[in-house]
């Protein structure tokens, strides 16, 4: 910290697309990516559990299949999903990997992007704790850019999108407070 500024190392992803110096806590919701689909696409998500909560274990737990049904009553309802994605960026700025980027994570489900079924075959899932009713962080927009530099610097990205956009009749993610203004384009 120099003067109220946080000086951040840049983010470098290994050829595996595992992101140096960042915590990695490794979920089992995953799978091989299909044989020569390339990694063109990043999918904005948010997230929140409980949901409208924040800073809990919660994202964690469920990534990791250790979601307590009894913690939670919404937890009933997802404890037995199995899901992940790549990223996940708290309101803080901190920024954990779940998933390597050359594996495929189960975050974007039945989805379609420009013509294109299954998006986990060809994207990175990048979730940002959140909710579709409240605006997000500086850090989190500061970390989301770092983080897409360094995707870009592995991976032929030609499109960034959210997930509302790719799965428009079941999700509303990332929501009308994500100020897509303030991402890398």
């Amino acid at each position: 910290m120099d003067n109220g500024i946080c000086r951040r190392v840049p983010i470098v992803l290994d050829e595996d697309g595992i992101a140096g110096g960042v915590e990695f806590i490794a979920s089992p919701n995953f799978d091989e990516r299909s044989t020569g689909a390339d990694i063109d696409l990043i999918v904005i998500h948010n997230i929140s559990l409980p949901p409208n909560q924040f800073g809990g274990p919660g994202v964690l737990q469920l990534f990791t299949n250790q979601l307590d049904p009894n913690e939670h009553p919404y937890y009933r309802e997802i404890y037995q999903r199995r899901v992940s994605a790549h990223f996940f960026i708290r309101r803080s700025g901190e920024l954990i990997q779940f998933v390597p980027c050359s594996k495929r994570a189960w975050h974007a489900g039945v989805s379609s992007w420009q013509g294109r079924e299954r998006c986990n075959d060809f994207s990175i899932g990048i979730e940002l704790e959140g909710t579709d009713d409240c605006d997000f962080e500086a850090a989190q927009y500061a970390i989301l850019n770092d983080l897409i530099t360094a995707i870009r610097a592995r991976y032929s990205i030609t499109d960034i999108t959210g997930h509302s956009n790719i799965a428009p009749d079941r999700k509303t993610d990332p929501g009308p407070h994500f100020d897509w203004e303030k991402v890398k384009k």
